[in-house]
């Protein structure tokens, strides 16, 4: 074992590719969809080092072109899952007990493989199966993912690295063990960053993982899989499972061995998992580590004092950038009457612009909405916005006959609680508020009190006083909060991500704070000369 004190190399974010008309970066990633486009593969569950198939295969289709196959995953059930968490008990003492700069190394492969060689594999893939445009694609499943493996790294560092002072005669010291058991990485399917660092960053810190992705978002989760693998990553260490999430809850949550759940998902389902791991909390060896980021009804509030063309593009980015399927997405927004007509006008002269279809054509902005379910759920809301005779100044169509396709929707509500005001849609349905200019401080209130969730939300304005105003009755309306720009698009390393309220437990990806879940802290003090005498100089005559 060597004996150095280790620096890792500093931890910077991964610059993002623009794919302009021309770039190389364009060509190859055109030819990467191409290739995949020309296969049909076949994806397995990976337990314990080992490809597992069952035989009972789903098919996987572009949301944005039904009728292309891409191929299929093999389907898992309850033996699957007792197997993954019996390869995860296996590898966790070896893994554990591997030297920290060890396990940093393959993270940091795993980073260079996807910055290099993986990098148009993993767009594509995304952008096929996720329905993402290239830049969308690039920021999340290629930066974002190499962010999360590079910075986590160094938090890890800088974790280890903070020590108890001593006093003359002792050392004091503190250690930061993995979880005592397995970890469970349940992950979504709008970014491809989330499925992977999910399932590593309580890797990275010594525990090992079982892992379910969204069905949606298997094919680029295999691609992570196989990066792992090439990065060194050892046997057992991350189990990939597609079992549906009740199966795996009802062995993981009775299983004693469980640790933790790193979660990303709907606020019904992470409430539904804290009352099981409650009822079950007599069945465990420890208290179990719960972390999770959950919905969004993110706002934007405008005050009169707002730069007009910079409000507008920030709705319009923020609303409707990956068919506004982020848990950070824009769907709420205020505006003062005084900016509504140049607001509104300046929307809908961008909507104008805006192509709709397949990712292939590098012109479309917009593409398809993620499969059936969620088709249907946001068509509802925007058919009984029509019903109740909300005003639509943009979009309102949907058609799935060839992909699921909906038109990026702006909906005027004059009740400020309406429901397409307080409900989370996770859709491109964007819902505005016209308030009365003298009413900014009651339009403040509402804003604070309308929705269950505190995700993330922006203010826009150029007077500082209503800035300030805006940060101190909002304080606990978002856990990521934006002055003068759209509400999604955090950085790691930069903007640490994460919600209260019915968002989650804020515990921050992409900073130290979440790599603290995934650790048992042990405080050790060494004396070097003890005592022998079990006097106290107060009882001394």
């Amino acid at each position: 074992m060597s004996n150095a004190y280790f620096k890792v190399p500093k931890a910077i974010n991964e610059p993002v590719k623009s794919y302009a008309p021309g770039s190389p970066e364009r060509t190859a990633l055109q030819q990467a969809i191409k290739e995949l486009k020309a296969l049909q593969v076949d994806i397995p569950m990976f337990i314990g080092g080992k490809e597992v198939r069952t035989g009972k295969t789903a098919t996987m289709h572009p949301p944005h072109e039904l009728s292309h196959t891409l191929g299929t995953f093999h389907k898992g059930d309850a033996s699957h899952v007792e197997q993954a968490i019996a390869a995860a008990l296996e590898a966790k003492i070896e893994w554990e007990s591997l030297a920290w700069e060890q396990r940093a190394s393959i993270f940091l492969k795993a980073a260079e493989l996807l910055a290099g060689p993986y990098r148009y594999k993993m767009n594509a893939a995304t952008m096929l199966c996720q329905s993402k445009n290239p830049f969308q694609a690039e920021i999340d499943a290629a930066c974002e993912l190499i962010d999360f493996w590079r910075f986590n790294v160094e938090y890890m560092v800088q974790l280890y690295t903070e020590q108890p002072q001593s006093q003359p005669g002792m050392w004091n010291r503190l250690e930061h063990r993995a979880l005592e058991g397995f970890v469970f990485a349940l992950t979504p399917f709008n970014f491809t960053s989330i499925g992977g660092n999910l399932p590593t960053a309580p890797a990275l810190m010594g525990n090992t993982v079982v892992w379910k992705p969204a069905n949606t978002q298997i094919y680029s989760a295999w691609v992570i899989m196989e990066i792992l693998r090439e990065a060194g990553l050892p046997d057992g260490v991350i189990n990939l499972i597609y079992v549906g999430g009740a199966e795996a809850g009802e062995v993981i949550f009775k299983h004693p061995d469980f640790a933790g759940i790193h979660f990303t998902g709907s606020t019904q389902t992470f409430q539904t998992i804290w009352k099981n791991i409650g009822n079950n909390i007599d069945r465990f060896k420890s208290y179990p580590r719960i972390v999770g980021e959950t919905g969004g009804k993110d706002f934007v509030v405008a005050h009169p004092s707002a730069d007009v063309k910079a409000l507008a593009t920030g709705l319009v980015r923020g609303a409707f950038e990956f068919q506004g399927q982020k848990c950070s997405a824009a769907s709420r927004a205020y505006i003062p009457e005084s900016l509504w007509p140049a607001v509104k006008s300046m929307m809908l002269e961008d909507l104008a612009t805006i192509k709709m279809g397949t990712v292939e054509d590098f012109g479309n902005f917009f593409n398809a909405v993620i499969d059936e379910k969620a088709f249907e759920s946001i068509a509802a809301y925007i058919d009984q916005a029509k019903a109740d005779g909300q005003e639509i100044i943009a979009g309102g169509g949907h058609d799935k006959s060839k992909g699921y396709f909906i038109e990026p929707t702006i909906i005027v509500a004059k009740d400020a609680r309406y429901r397409t005001m307080c409900e989370e849609i996770f859709g491109p349905v964007l819902t505005v508020h016209v308030y009365p200019d003298a009413e900014w401080e009651a339009t403040l209130q509402t804003v604070n009190t309308t929705s269950p969730y505190a995700l993330t939300g922006a203010i826009f304005s150029q007077d500082r006083y209503a800035i300030n105003r805006a940060m101190e009755v909002l304080r606990h309306a978002a856990g990521n909060f934006y002055i003068n720009d759209k509400p999604t698009g955090a950085v790691v390393g930069q903007q640490p991500f994460g919600g209260a309220r019915a968002s989650g437990t804020n515990d921050k990806a992409g900073s130290i704070l979440n790599l603290l879940r995934w650790v048992s802290p042990r405080a050790i003090k060494e004396t070097f000369v003890p005592p022998v005498d079990y006097k106290y100089p107060f009882l001394n005559s």
